[in-house]
């Protein structure tokens, strides 16, 4: 009988995401604009310092939606647990993409400070700084749960659908939340009876006897203590990180705090999704050549990218559809032949034009297409020129996909706006 309870729940819960995954909402951005709502008091609790620090988030909506059962993203900024705010311009960016495509995003404020800063940073000093963004991350998820429980849904999210992420220091909370679930993991030179400390695996900053219960995480060249914290049925992750990232380790090593080593020995992206794969679970881990950190900071072509695998991973955890990490709205794939090799695009990078040169003297009309990263079409038109030029000088700098649709065939090339 439980496993009949448990089959229709899924049933039921499948019918409810498909319902909700209609007309492109959490694929494209089909909401021009998004309503912000600032400085959302979530709760409070102590700084290294002694002093009592009140905790407040921003939340942006799709402008105009009337859906009341949204998925959530809650995010954390970066800046080595010292500097930073919710209004840092990565968060912001992210929340207002994805606000766009009909989720509800919040970027949240947490205490900062480490003990030492600036030149006697060691490893207790930060491991007590990542506890603290760790409980207050704890505390905004279960104000949303208290919410939505007790004040009407005022954002009108859907418990079972939060994901929580963020970017180095925010992708480092946002990792222990998800897998720093038993008390024995958590290190015991952590003196939990320290004002600010205390309060076990759930923390003192607020909202207590809710759930912390989310679906997944994003993490934006963070870090674990320890890999081996992850175990079969945990939380799917997407990561990105840079190979050579200097502030936040790619794979196992010592990190460094504003450039000092600290002792403190992590495991960034690549190590975590090596024990992702491991023990069966699902994740997308976009691995970068270079030393960006983070990535999605490196350029426009990095930003856009991050966005595709954050929408592929986080669409397919919401909608219940098949993943694929680097999906391109099926833009490639109708009637497609391997033609790539006589169609060229230059110059690329671009300011202001590209040309196509499809090295054929037919007359042929050729469908043309522009497509962002994230699916939208801004220019399309026929030709029947072999070489035809196209003005992009009022796109916005990033990553776009140009796609050529003859009468039996089909190719996409990839361009960069600068």
């Amino acid at each position: 009988m439980k496993n009949l309870y448990l089959t229709l729940l899924l049933a039921v819960s499948t019918l409810i995401a498909g319902a909700q995954c209609t007309g492109n909402r959490y694929t494209k951005q089909i909401f021009s604009s998004v309503d912000l709502t600032s400085d959302v008091p979530y709760g409070s609790n102590y700084l290294y310092t002694g002093f009592n620090e009140d905790l407040f988030l921003d939340v942006y909506e799709p402008s105009g939606d009337t859906e009341t059962n949204r998925p959530l993203i809650i995010l954390e900024h970066g800046g080595s647990f010292i500097f930073g705010d919710k209004t840092a311009g990565d968060v912001v960016a992210l929340s207002q993409d994805f606000a766009k495509m009909g989720y509800v995003c919040s970027s949240i404020s947490y205490r900062l400070g480490i003990s030492g800063f600036p030149f006697g940073i060691d490893s207790v000093g930060s491991t007590e700084a990542v506890v603290r963004a760790y409980h207050d991350m704890k505390a905004a998820i279960r104000f949303f749960w208290k919410d939505a429980r007790e004040n009407g849904n005022t954002y009108g999210i859907d418990t079972n659908n939060i994901f929580i992420g963020g970017s180095s220091a925010g992708g480092f909370a946002a990792l222990h939340v998800a897998y720093l679930d038993e008390a024995s993991e958590m290190p015991t030179y952590i003196d939990t009876t320290q004002l600010g400390l205390g309060g076990g695996l759930e923390g003192n900053s607020g909202n207590p006897g809710y759930p912390t219960d989310v679906k997944g995480v994003i993490n934006l060249a963070g870090a674990l203590k320890d890999t081996s914290w992850i175990k079969p049925g945990d939380l799917p992750t997407v990561s990105m990180h840079a190979t050579n990232d200097g502030t936040v380790p790619y794979g196992t090593a010592e990190i460094a705090v504003s450039g000092i080593p600290i002792g403190l020995v992590v495991s960034g992206s690549s190590d975590i999704h090596n024990r992702l794969n491991d023990v069966g679970i699902t994740n997308c881990f976009y691995s970068v050549d270079g030393t960006m950190h983070p990535v999605h900071n490196g350029s426009p072509e990095y930003y856009d990218t991050t966005v595709l695998y954050m929408r592929n991973f986080l669409a397919s955890q919401v909608c219940g559809t098949a993943l694929n990490c680097f999906a391109t709205d099926g833009i490639v794939g109708v009637d497609e032949i391997d033609l790539k090799t006589q169609v060229k695009i230059y110059p690329n990078p671009a300011s202001n034009r590209i040309y196509l040169d499809f090295a054929r003297s037919s007359s042929e009309t050729i469908d043309i297409e522009i497509v962002d990263i994230l699916g939208n079409t801004v220019s399309s038109f026929s030709t029947v020129s072999s070489l035809p030029e196209i003005d992009i000088s009022e796109l916005s700098h990033g990553a776009y996909l140009v796609s050529c649709k003859g009468s039996n065939w089909m190719i996409t090339k990839r361009f960069i706006k600068n």
